[in-house]
């Protein structure tokens, strides 16, 4: 795959990341859509760690699934508490929408974040990145 795709990956993964840190600026803005982004950045980063070792990347939101692809590469090694991140899966799927779910608090929110964060690091660090090469 081209070297430019993965940076790809990463600029989107930073600019969901960057969204969901403003975090809720205003009572309009629902904690469920700023867990999205987080889902969002993270999905991306690992999207963005397959195209730099080259592992072919499904459409999918579902960040266990891409753990999982990621690990049976042999190529990344996935950490346990890395693999906590699966349940941000949630924001991508079910929480998106009005429906049948309890609404997100400050408290999920900080978490999910967290998560996400922990996991932009962890893809940076696996492909020997940081924030200045993603933007050659």
């Amino acid at each position: 795959m081209s070297d430019d795709l993965w940076r790809l990956w990463f600029q989107r993964a930073k600019s969901n990341l960057a969204r969901a840190e403003l975090g809720k600026q205003t009572s309009d803005i629902l904690y469920e859509d700023i867990c999205f982004d987080a889902q969002q950045a993270v999905e991306k980063a690992l999207k963005g760690v397959m195209a730099f070792f080259e592992i072919d990347i499904p459409k999918t939101h579902s960040i266990g699934y891409l753990l999982k692809l990621i690990e049976d590469s042999g190529q990344v090694q996935v950490s346990e508490s890395l693999k906590a991140s699966v349940i941000l899966t949630d924001y991508a799927v079910t929480t998106r929408y009005p429906g049948d779910w309890e609404p997100i608090d400050e408290a999920e929110y900080k978490k999910a974040l967290v998560l996400a964060q922990e996991v932009y690091q962890w893809a940076l660090s696996v492909t020997n990145q940081d924030e200045e090469n993603l933007h050659r």
